[in-house]
């Protein structure tokens, strides 16, 4: 009886512990893979970013069946009319991993809100809103563009693969008037004088051009709501919907119902219901600064509301980011832009980043000047701040380089400068800037040139630009670090960028000669560490301070070796 029951206490022992053992074993097993998997996270930072920022229009067509829409079928000047390129055609490129190979970590498209249904002619051939910069409804988008289900799906695809959505917003103005297109009430809207951009207010209480109309948003007067968007919502059948949404917002925040307010409300929407990362602001200069701020505070609630209603898909804990096209602003000028008579620091009203103009002249200089001076103005004068660089973009008729000449040295200027770094469709492939018969900036706005890429030279240049794209988007220190060079010939470089318990080290070399080829790294990495050359896919070691390489590159990408 002893023997039985020493027996059934054995075999009882035998099956409580063992599945606790298991559970510990699988348990010990699950944190050394988590610990593993952490010491692969890369902190995503905006002022480190890879953007790459396209015309939602001319990037690739992935529904052909909503290429015409509203009777938009007038003939246009060379460039000036609806291509097909669509939301479901970013989509399809980010499921393809199109971007992913590029290094990017942050898209960037055209404003995809319902545009003016009519064209216009001002000068430069008749023209419809295939850019998405002439807004009629900012409640909905355009059918050319596609859905919001498009624009949901997108953004799901996006975060699934780790890239960030920038929305291209437009607070300033509304669209022209055209014949199927009416003024809006001028409670809402200036018409004149026409901006002369020779003081402060000749910038800022005036239209941007003619014929476009501006947004009161130096007004707390409170307005009533056009007749025609009203009209325009009955008829879609969500006319209450939308005045109950408007009731909730102005109840919740306490704001006068005064122009901008509407716009805010209506932009931040997206942010609320679809998770987008940040917006893009156009013609920040043009209105008054406070309507910026106003903007941030919003669409930060929104961000925060739509990560707490879907944990499930939040990134990470990365806050709302918005970038402010102030024209013509520039690095050198730090934290504030000059209006002549008076100066305004859009950092302190919403911003946490300006796009850069004066990276396409800088990069006439030599590497060393332009990284030591960027590195030197982003650590001091913008602490806390960053830009966006650009070489290209969409209505900048001075890029550099426009006709393609040097796409290996641009992407080696534009994707290892300080800063975010904004790549513009078709810079990776050197897309035709110069295209016969266009006026004006049409000529920036071709469709995107994917049957070149079998062309050997394309995949020359394309394969370039991937190698550097996704050295930065793995290390935080090309963007955001600190630059010191290393040694004159060859150009030997270092970045270094730590954050709390993340510290991140890189070395470039640029301008190497062909064959083989020795980087002085000492006092940065000693003798015995093994690196990694990502351009080569070569791994190499620290002897007497310098590591020797020998390939037909003229560039190399260091990194300690896994």
């Amino acid at each position: 009886m002893k023997k039985v029951l020493a027996l059934l206490c054995f075999i009882a022992l035998f099956v409580s512990c063992k599945p606790k053992s298991e559970t510990t074993e699988q348990t010990a097993l699950k944190n050394e893979v988590k610990v593993e998997t952490q010491k692969e996270v890369i902190p995503f930072r905006w002022e480190a970013a890879n953007v790459y920022f396209l015309l939602t229009d001319r990037f690739n067509n992935g529904n052909p069946e909503n290429d015409i829409n509203l009777d938009r079928t007038n003939e246009t000047g060379p460039l000036r009319g609806f291509m097909g390129g669509d939301i479901q055609g970013i989509t399809q490129k980010i499921e393809e991993g199109y971007f992913t190979d590029l290094g990017i970590n942050a898209i960037w498209f055209t404003p995809v809100v319902e545009q003016v249904h009519g064209d216009t002619d001002e000068g430069t051939g008749n023209t419809y809103s295939y850019h998405g910069y002439w807004a009629k409804d900012w409640t909905s988008l355009d059918p050319n563009f596609g859905t919001r289900k498009d624009l949901e799906n997108m953004v799901r695809k996006a975060h699934e693969k780790g890239i960030r959505i920038l929305m291209d917003v437009v607070l300033n103005h509304t669209g022209p008037v055209t014949e199927r297109d009416p003024v809006w009430p001028s409670e809402w809207v200036i018409t004149e004088p026409k901006c002369t951009f020779e003081s402060y207010e000749t910038t800022t209480a005036c239209t941007l051009v003619e014929n476009l109309p501006d947004i009161r948003t130096n007004t707390d007067a409170a307005v009533e709501l056009p007749d025609n968007l009203l009209a325009k919502w009955k008829e879609e059948g969500r006319l209450s919907m939308e005045l109950d949404e408007l009731q909730l917002f102005f109840d919740r925040t306490g704001y006068p119902r005064a122009p901008r307010f509407y716009i805010i409300k209506w932009l931040t929407d997206y942010v609320n219901e679809l998770g987008i990362d940040g917006f893009r602001v156009d013609t920040v200069k043009h209105a008054d600064e406070k309507a910026w701020a106003e903007l941030y505070k919003e669409a930060s609630y929104a961000f925060e509301n739509w990560k707490k209603k879907h944990q499930d898909r939040v990134l990470d804990d990365t806050p709302f980011y918005m970038v402010g096209e102030v024209y013509n602003y520039g690095i050198s000028g730090g934290r504030e832009f000059d209006f002549g008579d008076k100066k305004v620091d859009y950092f302190a009203n919403g911003f946490n980043s300006l796009i850069n103009f004066e990276l396409k002249t800088d990069a006439n200089k030599s590497y060393e000047q332009i990284f030591k001076k960027y590195s030197s103005l982003i650590h001091t004068k913008l602490k806390g701040a960053s830009v966006m660089n650009y070489l290209t973009s969409h209505d900048d008729g001075s890029p550099f380089d426009k006709e393609r000449e040097k796409p290996f040295y641009s992407a080696n200027v534009l994707l290892l400068t300080p800063g975010t770094s904004q790549v513009y469709y078709g810079d990776e492939t050197s897309r035709d800037l110069s295209i016969e018969g266009t006026v004006g900036d049409a000529t920036l706005r071709s469709f995107m040139n994917w049957e070149q890429l079998d062309s050997l030279d394309t995949k020359e240049v394309l394969t370039h630009w991937q190698k550097l794209g996704k050295f930065r988007s793995r290390h935080p220190a090309i963007g955001a670090g600190k630059h010191k060079r290393l040694a004159k010939k060859p150009y030997v470089f270092s970045r270094t960028y730590t954050d709390v318990d993340f510290k991140d080290k890189v070395v470039v070399g640029l301008d190497l000669p062909k064959g083989k080829k020795s980087l002085w790294v000492k006092g940065f990495f000693g003798d015995g560490t093994q690196l990694y050359d990502t351009y080569s896919e070569t791994t190499v070691e620290v002897k007497k301070g310098s590591v020797t390489l020998d390939n037909p590159y003229s560039v190399a990408l260091l990194e300690l070796a896994k």
